[in-house]
């Protein structure tokens, strides 16, 4: 019988415990679901009638059948289970039973998966997936990874929290018993009938960190004769084939017959300076989208502009003296410059200050209003009677009345991701002057979103099915409609922002999440007339929102509602692109405490933005948080571009002017050859393939790839050698250099999106023509024989040790350090580089009560017998704290064991 997917069958179905239920799971080789032509496993035919096929859904059954309800954290990793996991143990599965691979080359292709569950395990220091008790996910999950793993001791030793847990799964009695009636005696082995059948997956391996950079090995593909006919046949039109390229009108609009493409990202908050997170997970994501489809030749418009109106903004105003438009003119012309110096193509950079803000935002107010989608009600608020006003959300910090983390927002949780209203807050503190606030009503305005739910669900499940919607956005989205929608505020009591055009309320703003998203539409208008041919247009318009998975609800339930309520044929969201965060080495971002890299910094640092461009999106935190390291920083662009992709450029461009005159030799294409078009034609199209799903990160591994395949040619071939010899060498010689620089282009025009300048300068050295600038699933000779180049210099430079070290303690926080200790009376600094001021009350009080909590935390882990490195560690963050109290005491702190040390 098929096994459909193969590589989830049984052990999740099974590993319940109740062997009563297995013949009604699993049919008889005779037996067919009623309206199925075929047999089909697993299958569970429930009494209502309904079947059941998925081992995922079919575990989830069994544990509602239990009582046991699941919580947003198993969901979470059942979707993961369906959209990352699976893929990758099918690689994995193919690769071992078809290929005939072993050992490490086998776990390489789920490595990044197995690192994701062990250091989920490892944040939470709990037993299984989602708390203390074993759940479906922890079921799910083990039965995917058992066919490749079958016991714990396959797996690397520094995952020792996987270890751990699969250990655990694996000596449960009902996952053996599951794993002896479905995996034994074939084992893995009973896949393989199914997965030679299927099409071979293009294998990417995940290798572990190193201390110095490898050589990535290739791991080819098996090729069909008619593939490699294929290439060869399609390189020999050369680039007469490609199609012209769009020059697409100004200001460019929808285009009937035309893929029309409209593409926002996350409006930056004026008042801020973006850092590397904020970058990647908004603007940058986006450019690399917007400079793909104008290579694919889709009509692209890419508007962003800064968000510029609420509290933040005025109270930066107070600080610097100046009025909120002064504050918004400063700041705006700094996110300018930053988008400028990382090349950015936006088609329009606006800002939300605008008559276009207040005329869209009035008008689409007034619809709401004139269909009764809004409603009005008395609001508690919290007010700073020290600042004189009321509080914006994010002004508020305070205890989640949820999970309890103690910096959560006035809007929002940035732990347990659940909304908050801020007058829920335990303990709220005023972030401006640290008073605790009080409470105080006000009448305000509310969108009614019950009323619009059902035309929200309806629009998303039509949006889900046709669209590319991240899998964290969905997860999110479901999260906030799973209870049931709420009315939400629209107005609040400030100054700065744009009227609420209402009697009884015209002292009022609107709040800044109904506003703020209103911006993308008064930007558009600010950059044509015609803006509602790209924003009244969904059917010729395909939409794509870029964020951060913090900015998701408010994308894809608030302002959708908004829009479904004004009945006015609004353009909605067709892709919602959310990225996890991005972390700085082993903590935040701060700009106070002067840790991590911010926009205004990158171009002092004397590394080019293309660099950064690609590092950025090299760990692009698309699937789960990444971080920041300067060492992996200076690895990568020593491993990866100086030594892989630079080092091939330079070599293809260096043969042609050192063996051949500057010109493109002849070239007389044998079986080797045609081989490796078809190798560089695959990975061109998985490229193609990734980038139309915005899969930019992996996308970007594909162009590696191909550089991997052209340095491998040119070292087995030896065309230096060759160039020397008798005349079938030197033509062989020139058959490599010529295929050689073609592989060169096509880098070029591929690597594009990612580094536009460094894309840009390899074309200018190998004078590839504008012409070729057009992306399609082939590969062309772009240059033939005959094709003059330019002259060929490296591309990128080495970063040395010494170099990254001082940027390292540059950006840890030492020069915000240094600037207190010249102004202040302080202490030697605390961890993190952040000074511990002496003789503060307030500080030695919140120190202590930290110290006595850790304390706490550590007695528990040792009366619970936990692993001695969790132990060790959680006592060494007690020995920081206590180090910290000491110094705000005045004392100095106690010297620890050289055991316990910690560098």
């Amino acid at each position: 019988m098929p096994l459909n997917p193969p590589l989830s069958l049984g052990p999740g179905l099974l590993g319940l415990g109740s062997s009563a239920l297995m013949p009604h799971a699993f049919p008889s080789a005779g037996h067919v679901v009623p309206f199925l032509t075929h047999p089909r496993v697993p299958a569970l035919h429930l009494d209502s009638g309904t079947v059941l096929f998925s081992p995922n859904a079919i575990c989830q059954y069994f544990f509602l059948l239990a009582g046991e309800e699941p919580n947003d954290l198993t969901n979470q990793w059942l979707e993961w289970e369906a959209t990352e996991l699976q893929p990758a143990v099918s690689r994995a599965l193919y690769c071992h039973l078809v290929q005939g691979k072993k050992g490490g080359e086998v776990l390489g292709a789920i490595r990044k998966t197995l690192t994701y569950i062990d250091q989920s395990l490892t944040s939470k220091a709990t037993p299984y997936l989602a708390g203390e008790a074993e759940s479906v996910a922890d079921i799910v999950l083990w039965a995917t990874l058992f066919p490749v793993l079958r016991d714990e001791s396959c797996l690397p030793d520094e995952l020792q929290a996987l270890r751990s847990w699969f250990q655990t799964m694996n000596l449960s009695e009902p996952c053996r018993s599951a794993a002896v009636s479905v995996l034994t005696p074939k084992g893995a082995q009973a896949f393989k009938v199914y997965l030679q059948k299927q099409p071979g997956p293009i294998l990417h391996w995940e290798k572990p960190a190193a201390n110095e950079p490898e050589e990535e090995e290739l791991a080819e593909r098996s090729l069909s004769e008619e593939e490699i006919a294929a290439a060869a046949e399609a390189w020999a039109r050369g680039p007469a084939a490609l199609p012209e390229r769009w020059q697409p009108p100004s200001p460019v609009l929808p285009v009937e017959g035309r893929r029309n493409v409209l593409i926002t990202s996350a409006l930056p908050y004026v008042n801020n300076v973006p850092h590397l997170g904020n970058i990647i997970g908004c603007v940058l994501s986006a450019d690399v989208f917007a400079r793909y489809c104008r290579l694919r030749n889709w009509n692209t418009l890419y508007v962003c502009g800064t968000d510029e109106y609420g509290t933040a903004t005025e109270t930066k105003a107070l600080e610097e003296g100046l009025t909120p438009q002064q504050i918004c003119d400063k700041y705006n012309a700094i996110h300018v410059q930053i988008y400028r110096w990382f090349d950015i193509s936006f088609d329009y950079f606006g800002r939300t200050t605008t008559t276009q803000q207040t005329t869209i935002a009035q008008d689409i107010f007034q619809r709401l209003l004139a269909r009764n989608m809004l409603l009005t009600d008395t609001v508690d608020q919290l007010r700073c009677e020290r600042c004189q006003r009321f509080l914006a959300d994010r002004f508020v910090e305070g205890t989640c009345p949820f999970c309890n983390y103690e910096e959560a927002r006035g809007d929002q949780c940035d732990k347990c991701g659940k909304l908050i209203n801020a007058v829920e807050l335990k303990k709220p503190q005023c972030k401006v002057c640290k008073d605790s606030p009080v409470v105080k009503s006000s009448q305000h305005l509310f969108l009614d979103l019950p009323q619009l739910e059902e035309r929200l669900e309806k629009w998303l499940e039509q949006s889900w099915a046709t669209g590319n919607w991240t899998a964290n956005s969905r997860f999110i989205t479901r999260s906030w409609i799973r209870d049931g929608l709420k009315p939400r505020c629209i107005t609040r009591d400030l100054k700065w922002g744009t009227p609420v055009p209402l009697d009884g309320f015209r002292d009022k703003v609107f709040y800044v999440w109904f506003d703020a998203p209103i911006g993308y539409l008064s930007i558009t208008a600010n950059y044509t007339d015609q803006w509602e041919r790209w924003w009244k247009n969904p059917q010729q318009v395909q939409l794509y929102n870029f964020m951060a998975k913090d900015n998701v609800p408010f994308h894809s339930v608030i302002f959708p509602c908004t829009l479904l309520g004004a009945e006015d044929n609004y353009t909605l969201v067709n892709h919602l692109v959310a990225t996890e965060y991005l972390n700085y080495e082993d903590g935040k971002f701060s700009k106070s405490r002067g840790v991590g890299v911010f926009g205004d910094m990158a171009q002092d640092t004397g590394i080019p933005a293309d660099i950064w461009r690609f590092y950025l999106l090299f760990l692009r935190p698309e699937g789960q948080d990444s971080a920041f390291s300067w060492t992996d920083l200076m690895l990568k662009n020593n491993s990866e571009l100086l030594n892989n992709l630079g080092n091939f450029v330079n070599r293809a461009g260096m043969f042609v002017c050192k063996f051949f005159g500057g010109r493109v030799p002849p070239m007389e294409l044998g079986a080797d050859d045609k081989r490796l078009l078809a190798h560089v034609t695959l990975e061109l199209r998985q490229y193609n393939q990734l980038l139309e799903k915005i899969r930019i990160r992996d996308a970007l591994r594909c162009i590696l790839s191909i550089s991997r395949y052209g340095n491998q040619y040119i070292q087995v071939n030896e065309p230096w050698k060759r160039i020397k010899g008798h005349d079938a060498d030197r033509t062989r010689a020139g058959t490599v250099t010529g295929v050689a620089v073609n592989i060169a282009a096509l880098i070029s025009v591929m690597l594009q999106p990612y580094m536009p300048g460094i894309s840009a300068t390899i074309q200018r050295q190998l004078c590839v023509p504008q012409a070729c600038n057009v992306l399609t699933d082939t590969f062309l000779c772009l240059l033939p024989p005959g094709h003059q180049i330019g002259t060929v210099t490296p591309l990128f430079q080495k970063l040395e040790n010494e170099q990254i070290e001082a940027l390292r303690k540059q950006f840890g926080g030492g020069q915000v350090q240094a600037a207190r200790v010249a102004s202040a009376d302080v202490t030697p600094p605390g961890p993190g580089g952040g000074a511990v001021l002496a003789g503060d009350p307030q500080k030695v009080k919140e120190l202590a009560e930290e110290v006595a909590k850790q304390a706490d935390h550590v007695r528990q882990l040792k009366a619970s017998k936990a692993e001695k490195g969790q132990i060790d560690g959680e006592v060494a963050k007690l020995l920081e704290l206590k180090k910290q109290l000491a110094l705000a005491e005045g004392k100095t702190p106690e010297l620890p064991a050289p055991k316990g040390k910690r560098k």
